[in-house]
């Protein structure tokens, strides 16, 4: 009798040791992804800071601690087709200036949302794409803000979404 319940147990270990590999082996598997490039021709918003810092720099119109926001439109084919809206802390008023931002994308089908570090300058600055909501919902990527002066520029967000294996979506 002894000897069915250890042959009993031995098969329950063999069956849950099958069981437990197979499950992680397939939670480990890469997820699939696929890709969009997305661009827009942005109208800037009005430079706003937010002066937030008490102890001023007399001879600086900006401080540590400042905040700027904006909120922007995006075009394609010369038609709206979304907006941005988001705010820079400045890190560092000079001798470069510097600030690190969040952004919010909204665009037909849902949102993606964004973080960069930013200096002046017409430089381009890169974007990591940090996820949204709706059709959107899985996404990472990055992304190039160009700016074409004070009122214009070009946004390319190269969205990389995550699909997990077996799902279509």
């Amino acid at each position: 009798m002894r000897k069915i319940y250890l042959a009993g147990a031995a098969v329950a270990l063999l069956v849950l040791t099958v069981v437990l590999t197979v499950s992680a082996s397939q939670a480990d598997e890469p997820a699939a992804a696929r890709s969009k490039t997305l661009t827009f021709d942005v109208t800037f918003s009005p430079f706003t800071s937010i002066a937030t810092n008490n102890h001023r720099d007399p001879n600086s119109s900006i401080s540590v601690g400042d905040e700027i926001i904006f909120h922007d439109q995006l075009f394609s084919k010369s038609r709206q087709v979304g907006d941005d809206a988001g705010s820079c802390v400045v890190v560092s008023p000079g001798p470069e200036f510097l600030s690190n931002c969040t952004v919010v994308f909204r665009l037909p089908g849902g949102e993606i949302t964004g973080q960069f570090l930013t200096s002046q300058g017409p430089a381009p600055k890169p974007i990591a794409l940090t996820g949204g909501t709706g059709t959107y919902r899985n996404v990472g990527g990055e992304g190039t803000l160009q700016e074409f002066g004070n009122t214009r520029g070009s946004l390319t967000l190269r969205v990389l979404a995550l699909v997990p294996r077996g799902i279509d979506s």
